[in-house]
């Protein structure tokens, strides 16, 4: 029988249930009810880093999982964490008011594309390797700190085996084998976020994104929250009902990857490029899913003609309810990045707050992000380094990170750049050079609004 990741619901009760212990539902006795009847039916905890368990489910088991998810939806959050932007704007203090369009110099996009793009071919080969595994690799090979590609070169064969590389990535990710940028998800999206915006224009609406996913993204090029979202347009539901419907991947990273191009088409107006954020985390989030997409793009946004990156992170939180999870995890995160200058001790401090969390969850990879930005101060390397170092989504967390510190310094180092062209599953996109994806980025803001 085939596994299908991410969508099984004897896989999805255990998320669910963790989700509401993280959402301020888990003391609610309707919720420890379910979590009671699921494992006194043998139903079990949601898998730690796989996306499906290794067996089928009974099938009575499997019709007991769909009734407890729905009846999990039914029961609210009690936080104060709103979904609605009307409600997320006037939750913020600080919202910026919306600017008029700013010409960035068009080295900056250019730079942003390629730290996007390094950061994440950087964070590649160690993804799902854990925090202690990735240091011992980059140790041994002569990399630690993190300053430079990985590498199997001189890699001792014990340590080899113990942290094996990511089985997909290590052919096109190490230093000896890379040729050009292979395809990712993280990359794919900031694709689409280009096509929906070449398509549609300024006034895009979720159901835009929603139709370019369903023209254009392979299913099997989605996970998580996105491919619970994927599944539920398929069954006719609509947005935002495709964030919620058996998603218990709503406040994972998803939506966070998908927000650099609403930001770099909006360059020094992080309100609007949040608010296009907004548009698009809605088909597959909610809450602080949301929110990391809205701080991501706020923070592009206002990378492209900011000074410094105190003022990049200043901007997204502005974006965020400042009573979120989301919120506070970054506070502290800046804060200890500024006070510590060891990234190690930093990380520490990180995992004893958000260890709990799943290694792909906004919350702790967001806090990450905003902590290698303030450790990096501009310096790229030292920027995607922290942010690969830290062990959790590492393709992810430094592809933003990249993005970022490139526009902020206004290039990326040759080094961290590769032969110019891009592979993707997308139709229109296999083989496009980055040069020419930031000229289009460019392009949006020249005329190229329909």
């Amino acid at each position: 029988m085939i596994r299908l990741t991410w969508v099984q619901p004897e896989d999805l009760v255990g998320h669910e249930l963790r989700q509401a212990a993280e959402d301020g539902r888990g003391a609610l006795p309707e919720v420890a009810a379910v979590g009671d009847r699921w494992h006194a039916a043998g139903g079990h905890d949601a898998p730690p880093r796989a996306g499906a368990s290794p067996e089928p489910a009974p099938e009575e088991l499997r019709a007991l999982a769909g009734e407890l998810l729905d009846e999990l939806a039914a029961i609210p959050s009690p936080l104060p964490e709103p979904s609605e932007l009307g409600e997320i704007v006037a939750s913020c203090p600080d919202w910026p008011g919306v600017r008029p369009p700013v010409r960035p110099v068009p080295g900056r996009v250019l730079a942003a594309w390629w730290g996007r793009a390094a950061g994440c071919l950087l964070g590649k080969p160690v993804e799902k390797i854990p925090r202690e595994g990735i240091r011992a690799i980059a140790e041994a090979t002569g990399n630690w700190p993190i300053r430079g590609w990985f590498t199997a070169k001189g890699l001792p064969p014990e340590i080899a085996e113990r942290w094996p590389w990511n089985r997909r990535s290590a052919a096109t990710s190490l230093a000896e084998n890379i040729d050009g940028v292979p395809e990712d998800d993280d990359l794919n999206y900031a694709l689409l976020a280009l096509a929906v915006l070449e398509r549609h224009g300024r006034d895009f609406t979720t159901e835009d994104v929603a139709r370019t996913w369903l023209d254009a993204l392979p299913a099997g090029r989605v996970f998580t929250a996105e491919r619970a979202a994927y599944r539920n347009l398929l069954m006719g539901l609509e947005p935002p009902a495709t964030a919620v419907h058996r998603n218990p991947f709503r406040e994972w990273i998803g939506a966070l990857i998908r927000a650099d191009v609403y930001g770099w088409a909006n360059p020094g107006d992080p309100a609007t490029a949040a608010s296009w954020a907004w548009r698009d985390a809605r088909l597959s989030h909610t809450a602080n899913g949301i929110y990391g997409a809205m701080f991501a793009a706020a923070m592009c946004a206002q990378a492209l003609v900011a000074g410094d990156v105190g003022e990049v992170v200043e901007a997204g939180l502005s974006v965020v309810p400042p009573g979120s999870r989301l919120a506070e995890a970054v506070r502290q995160a800046v804060a200890a990045a500024a006070a510590e200058p060891d990234f190690e001790r930093v990380a520490d401090r990180l995992y004893a707050r958000h260890g709990h969390l799943h290694w792909v969850h906004t919350v702790n990879n967001a806090a990450l992000l905003a902590a290698a930005l303030v450790h990096g101060a501009g310096d790229f390397a030292a920027t995607v380094g922290a942010a690969v170092a830290g062990g959790w989504d590492t393709d992810s967390a430094a592809a933003t990170a990249g993005s970022i510190a490139g526009a902020l310094a206004g290039g990326v180092p040759e080094r961290w750049t590769t032969r110019d062209r891009l592979a993707s599953s997308l139709p229109g996109f296999d083989g496009v050079s980055i040069e020419s994806l930031a000229a289009r980025t460019l392009a949006l803001g020249e005329g190229g609004r329909r």
